[in-house]
């Protein structure tokens, strides 16, 4: 394959991952907007201000953001062809990812044991929906960091990889700003206004 071919296929990758970022975009804007209508319908239970800890959705979020930077240090990395230091930035982000998980999950069984599960509350429902449905994307893009890990590791950095490694890292930031989206509507608003 020549180099016009290779930059053809490329840019048709990228182009093609844009477009399923913009698709997840109109998934998230659909789960704001059930969020938006069915957020203050307690059914007589708690609201958000009752049940959330902002320091511990504080906490998570300094986690996500901190392995955004570490995403984008293994992208600096990739940059400098250094793979040891790709391999290095993306096992941390992993591990941020995989705390940032532990996190989330602890505080739904959390929830659940207080009594404020999915079928409390149209409230409820729309929380664990939205919430839930990130938290599949990081679990997603944690078992694709560890695919692209073993890539790495194996071939090393080849135009495939790399191209890879930069649709993993779109998939990486975009999660982060969807749970900026997520910390500022479902805890931050309730709590302040």
């Amino acid at each position: 394959m020549n180099r016009t071919e290779t930059e053809h296929v490329r840019d048709t990758s990228l182009l093609g991952f844009w477009l399923f970022i913009m698709s997840d975009c109109l998934l998230f804007a659909s789960l704001f907007a059930t969020y938006a209508v069915l957020g203050h319908s307690y059914a007589g239970g708690p609201s958000a201000s009752e049940i959330f800890s902002l320091p511990f959705v504080l906490l998570e979020t300094l986690i996500l953001l901190t392995s955004t930077l570490t995403c984008g240090l293994a992208v600096v990395a990739l940059y400098k062809r250094n793979r040891e230091q790709i391999l290095g930035w993306l096992f941390v982000t992993g591990a941020l990812g995989a705390l940032f998980l532990a996190l989330e999950l602890h505080e739904f069984v959390t929830l659940i044991a207080e009594g404020h599960g999915f079928q409390a509350s149209a409230f409820l429902s729309a929380f664990f929906t939205l919430v839930g449905t990130h938290g599949l994307h990081v679990s997603i893009g944690l078992l694709w960091m560890l695919f692209m890990m073993a890539q790495v590791y194996r071939t090393g950095l080849t135009n495939v990889t790399e191209r890879h490694l930069m649709c993993l890292a779109l998939f990486w930031h975009f999660l982060d700003i969807v749970w900026i989206f997520i910390f500022s509507f479902v805890y931050l608003l309730p709590i302040i206004v």
